[in-house]
């Protein structure tokens, strides 16, 4: 079983290419599965049924574990399995049918539209950090741009002059993004400074080294600039939700939206219509007279 495992995880890299942090998931969780697997004595992952991987998720939920990192799981598991037929080890997927539990499904922070402009029109230091931040900030915001994406666009994906940028998306999928007018402005300031830079690496955000930024990297200089300019916590993702929330906002054209983030699924672009909503709650609240709800409501 191990052994198959491995090759699993072997294949998702070389052939589907998933991100590191895909493939961190499917070890986790996969190996949640192999040891529930051992303490039931299945020598095979044939041996594995419906039946056991009900009392396994009845088992975590009992423990703590979300609904969404259960469904998570289940996913990895028909990964797997989807994997091991196609290779003939295996004739069944014991997580078809099986749904994980509901739980409260968290609405996105998202910066309002004054906290989005507050941190995009703060002062910018006019050297190599500074420069590549606040283009980094304006093309996450302007093109709701995933942080793997982001970090894996190269000066040749980016059209200056046409105002478009091209990404790689979940699942290899390439899309082509709109970029505003301010965000244009500031890699334009940015590529001069680069250019200052020794650097061979075709990426479009690099360090002062001249190698592409890592996400980690991305994330703490995010983070920095909330911190400074807006005096709370900040990261990418907050970014790409307030861009979609300001979008849906302004247009309510949903399907829009979901071609402008990459989402297979409209039902994950429908969260950001419960932002919507609760926005149009709160002006209610502030201005009818009559009308002012509870607080708990």
């Amino acid at each position: 079983m191990q052994v198959q495992l491995e090759a699993f995880f072997t294949y998702l890299q070389a052939q589907r290419q998933v991100s590191v942090h895909t493939l961190s998931a499917y070890r986790s969780d996969l190996a949640k599965v192999f040891e529930f697997s051992q303490r039931q004595t299945l020598s095979a992952w044939a041996d594995l049924q419906i039946a056991h991987l009900r009392e396994l998720v009845a088992e975590l939920h009992k423990g703590g574990l979300s609904g969404r990192s259960i469904a998570r799981l289940l996913s990895a598991v028909r990964g797997l399995y989807a994997y091991l037929i196609r290779e003939g080890l295996c004739l069944h997927d014991p997580a078809a049918g099986i749904r994980p539990p509901k739980g409260p499904r968290k609405l996105p922070k998202v910066l309002d539209v004054d906290r989005a402009q507050q941190l995009l029109d703060s002062p910018v230091a006019d050297d190599f950090s500074g420069c590549r931040d606040h283009a980094i900030l304006e093309l996450l915001y302007s093109s709701g741009l995933r942080l793997s994406e982001l970090v894996g666009v190269d000066i040749v994906d980016i059209d200056l002059q046409q105002g478009l940028v091209t990404v790689l998306g979940k699942g290899n999928k390439q899309r082509l993004l709109p970029v505003g007018s301010k965000a244009i402005a500031a890699v334009q300031r940015w590529l001069v400074v680069r250019d200052q830079v020794k650097s061979d690496d075709p990426a479009l955000f690099i360090g002062v080294r001249g190698r592409r930024m890592s996400p980690q990297l991305v994330r703490e200089r995010v983070r920095l600039a909330g911190a400074r300019d807006l005096g709370q916590h900040l990261h990418p993702h907050m970014l790409r939700h307030s861009f979609a929330s300001h979008i849906l906002e302004s247009s309510h054209d949903l399907r829009a939206v979901q071609e402008l983030l990459g989402h297979a699924d409209i039902s994950t672009t429908q969260i950001y219509t419960h932002l919507d909503f609760q926005h149009l709650a709160q002006v209610y609240d502030q201005a009818h007279p009559r009308a002012k709800r509870k607080a708990t409501e």
